[in-house]
C-alpha cells in the first residue's frame, strides 16, 4: 500500500479490472440467482480463465501468485455487482484454495489446485455442524476413524456454503473422542467419495445465489494421504485460516455498501415528490451524508485488517494481535453495513420494501454477515480476551 488510508496503484488497478467484469459478467447473473437460488455453473471455468482464482496460490499450482489484498479488493468488486457470488467465490479462494495451499502436503496441492484454480472443481469448506456452531470445535461430532489406510466418516455438517455445488470440501471431524477441542483432523474429501452426500439444500433469506447445505457423511471411505495438515492437529487448521476468513468477510461487507450507496444516490436525484427530487430534502441527504461516512469508515478497517493479513503466515494467525485485529474489523465492518443497508432502504421508500428491488436484495443480505464466519458476540469475546490477557 502506496498511502495507509488508500489502495495503492497496483491494487486499486485490481479493482477496477475486477469491478468491470463482475459489471459485465457477474451483475446480469445476480437477480435470477436471487429468485431461484440458481447457480451459474459455468462461471468458474471463466473466472479461471480470467486469472481471478486461486489469487494467493503459488503459478506452480495453477494460481495468480497474488498477495491476499488482492484476494480482498476483487471480493469487493465482486460483491457490488452480485454478493451471493462474491461470497461463493471467497469461500472457494480463501476458506478453501488458501487454506490447501497453507496447509497441504505437496502431494494433496498438485493433484488438487491446479483443478481449483482452473475453476473446473469447486471447493467448499465443512466445520459448522447442527449442534456446533460458536463452539464449532468442542461440540463437533462428526468422527473419523481409521481403517487401514483409510478413514471412515460419520456424521454430517450445516449451512456449508457451496455445498451443493463443490466437488472437493475441507471437512474436519473428531479423530480423538475426549481430546476437547484438539484431536480433530482436517480431510480433503471428494463428493463422489462412498458415503458423502448432500442432504439437502437450504433455503436462506439473503446471499440466495450462494448455494448452502447440509452435508450427510455416513461410513464415508477417505484416503488416509487426504489428511490436511497433522493427524489431530485440525484445530491449528482452523486457527490460522479463522482470522483470514473474518478479514475476507469485510470486502463482501464493503462492496455491498457501495452499491447500497450508489442506488440511494440515483433514486434521490431521480424519485420526485411534492414537484422535486427527494434528494432535495434535507433529511434524506442527512442519510445519504450518514451512508457515505459509513462506508468510508468501513473501508478504512477493511484494509487495515487485510493489510495486517499481508504479513502473517498462516501459522501466526488465530492469537495475538491479527486475532483482536480481525474480529474488530469484522465486528464493525458488519454491523455498519447493516445501518447503511437500513439507511439506503429508507431511502428508497416503498420500493425498497418490494422483494424484486436491488436494495432489498442487498438488504437481506446484512444479517448473515453479523452471524458467519463467527457471530457478532464471540467477536466481541475474542477482542475482550485478547485486550484482557
Amino acid at each position: 500500500m502506496s498511502n495507509m488510508f488508500e489502495l495503492g496503484e497496483e491494487h486499486q488497478g485490481l479493482l477496477d479490472h475486477a469491478d468491470r467484469i463482475a459489471r459485465d459478467m457477474l451483475y446480469p447473473l445476480s437477480e435470477r440467482m436471487d429468485n431461484e437460488e440458481w447457480w451459474p455453473s459455468e462461471l468458474f471455468p471463466k473466472l479461471g480463465e480470467l486469472g481471478l482464482l486461486g489469487v494467493t496460490v503459488a503459478p506452480e499450482y495453477g494460481g495468480a501468485g497474488m498477495d491476499f489484498l488482492s484476494c480482498g479488493v476483487i471480493a469487493q468488486a465482486f460483491s457490488r455487482w452480485n454478493h451471493a457470488l462474491g461470497l461463493s467465490w471467497v469461500v472457494h479462494d480463501n476458506l478453501f484454495a488458501n487454506n490447501i495451499y497453507a496447509n497441504a502436503s505437496e502431494f494433496l496441492k498438485k493433484k488438487y489446485l491446479p483443478d481449483v484454480c482452473a475453476g473446473t472443481k469447486i471447493g467448499a469448506l465443512g466445520l459448522t455442524e447442527p449442534g456446533a456452531g460458536s463452539d464449532a470445535l468442542g461440540s463437533m461430532r462428526t468422527t473419523a476413524r481409521q481403517d487401514g489406510d483409510h478413514y471412515v466418516l460419520n456424521g454430517s455438517k450445516i449451512y456449508i456454503t457451496n455445498g451443493p455445488v463443490a466437488d472437493v470440501l475441507l471437512v474436519y471431524a473428531k479423530t480423538e473422542k475426549d481430546a476437547g477441542s484438539k484431536g480433530i483432523t482436517a480431510f480433503l474429501v471428494e463428493k463422489d467419495f462412498p458415503g458423502f452426500k448432500v442432504a439437502q439444500k437450504l433455503t436462506k433469506m439473503g446471499f440466495r445465489g450462494s448455494q448452502t447445505a447440509e452435508l450427510v457423511f455416513e461410513e464415508c471411505r477417505v484416503p488416509a494421504e487426504n489428511i490436511v495438515g497433522e493427524l489431530g492437529q485440525g484445530h491449528r487448521v482452523v486457527m490460522s485460516g479463522l482470522d483470514l476468513e473474518r478479514a475476507m468477510i469485510n470486502p463482501i461487507c464493503v462492496g455491498i455498501a457501495e452499491r447500497a450507496l450508489e442506488l440511494s444516490v440515483d433514486y434521490a436525484k431521480t424519485r420526485q415528490q411534492f414537484g422535486k427530487p427527494i434528494a432535495s430534502f434535507q433529511m434524506v441527504q442527512s442519510r445519504l451524508a450518514d451512508m457515505y461516512a459509513n462506508v468510508e469508515t468501513m473501508k478504512l478497517m477493511t484494509y487495515r485488517a487485510l493489510s495486517a493479513c499481508q504479513g502473517v503466515a498462516h501459522g501466526e494467525a488465530g492469537r495475538g494481535e491479527i486475532h483482536k485485529l480481525t474480529a474488530a474489523a469484522i465486528m464493525f465492518v458488519a454491523n455498519t453495513l447493516n445501518k447503511v443497508l437500513d439507511d439506503g432502504v429508507q431511502v428508497h421508500g416503498g420500493s425498497g420494501y418490494i422483494w424484486e428491488s436491488e436494495i432489498n436484495r442487498l438488504f437481506r443480505a446484512t444479517k448473515l454477515l453479523e452471524i458467519g464466519a463467527g457471530t457478532t458476540e464471540v467477536r466481541k469475546l475474542i477482542i475482550a480476551g485478547e485486550l484482557l490477557r
